[in-house]
């Protein structure tokens, strides 16, 4: 008998000032709206056989709870959590609490950037970490994403 598994479920979670790609700091973020991004990504998504679900706020407790909210309804989640990235404990304690892979992208490449941009604070709690392809970043994360949860469990 033919086992077949569900398609997997991925939340795209996009951070703050987000919901201005392609008009702010275009030559840092592209030109591309978020609403670009997200088409590129659900048509990637659509591809590759997995559902995905978008989530955008400007605001810390928004995306601390729509993460905890993460737990055991998808599978696992693309976030791009912007400035909080760097400084925010909230979202470092909802990713560990959430128990869902996790994987942290960004555009630009934090690291070719201010100082202050060098550090992650939600990084140790994130399946890994993607930065500096510009949209792709997110490509790259879903893909990551799914190959983990196609692989044989031990």
């Amino acid at each position: 008998m033919e086992e077949h598994t569900l398609p997997a479920k991925i939340a795209v979670v996009h951070g703050p000032n987000l919901n201005m790609l392609g008009l702010r700091e275009v030559g840092i973020y592209g030109n591309q709206s978020l609403q670009d991004i997200n088409d590129e990504i659900a048509a990637q998504a659509q591809e590759l056989d997995a559902s995905v679900e978008f989530f955008q706020s400007n605001s810390e407790g928004e995306l601390v709870t729509f993460i905890q909210q993460c737990r055991e309804r998808v599978d696992g989640v693309v976030l791009n959590a912007g400035a909080y990235t760097h400084y925010s404990i909230a979202l470092r304690d909802a990713i560990a609490a959430a128990q869902v892979d996790v994987v942290e992208v960004h555009i630009s490449n934090i690291f070719k950037r201010e100082t202050f941009r060098h550090k992650s604070v939600i990084g140790p709690v994130c399946t890994g970490q993607i930065c500096g392809f510009g949209s792709l970043s997110y490509i790259l994360g879903l893909k990551s994403l799914l190959a983990k949860h196609t692989e044989p469990r031990t």
